[in-house]
């Protein structure tokens, strides 16, 4: 159930950092775990960090609503010499242009960028919800699907996107 109240995609502010503290690690432990399908979930805050840990030249970005609370968070950041990313929205904030507006961000800072993203509806979130597939939006947002390219493991499967200036 959406609030009657939508806040306003001006009304956010988009912070980079390349080193986080411990509000930005739980924040996005949160996110993750609220946002993602729960097969995907970091069971502990050491796991977030081993996560963070592993990404290579990160840059972090978090959207910051108007009362300074943080309500997305993006990384863009090395793989096998190539330029990735992972975006997460909260869900309340979902069809603002949020998402939009981070990815425009991030597009500023590579001239490619390549993301995993889950291509069905068979997942649940950990609240009970359906996780619904962002494909839709990054195709409507100039990404290209490289269906020959798959993650196909235990906890996930998804298809391979890329976008290039």
């Amino acid at each position: 159930i959406r609030n009657h109240f939508m806040p306003q995609l001006n009304s956010f502010e988009i912070y980079s950092f390349t080193t986080l503290n411990q509000i930005h690690k739980d924040y996005i432990f949160k996110i993750w775990n609220n946002e993602y399908p729960i097969n995907l979930a970091f069971e502990s805050l050491q796991d977030t960090e081993n996560y963070l840990n592993g990404l290579i030249d990160a840059k972090h970005f978090f959207a910051v609503d108007e009362n300074n609370q943080m309500r997305a968070w993006a990384v863009i950041f090395e793989r096998d010499y190539e330029k990735w990313f992972a975006l997460i929205v909260d869900s309340e904030l979902h069809q603002i242009g949020l998402g939009r507006k981070i990815l425009n961000r991030l597009k500023t800072f590579s001239t490619e960028l390549n993301g995993w993203v889950i291509d069905h509806e068979k997942d649940t979130k950990a609240n009970g919800e359906p996780y619904r597939s962002p494909l839709a939006f990054y195709m409507k947002n100039d990404f290209n699907l490289l269906p020959e390219t798959r993650l196909e493991l235990d906890k996930i499967s998804a298809v391979k996107i890329n976008w290039r200036e």
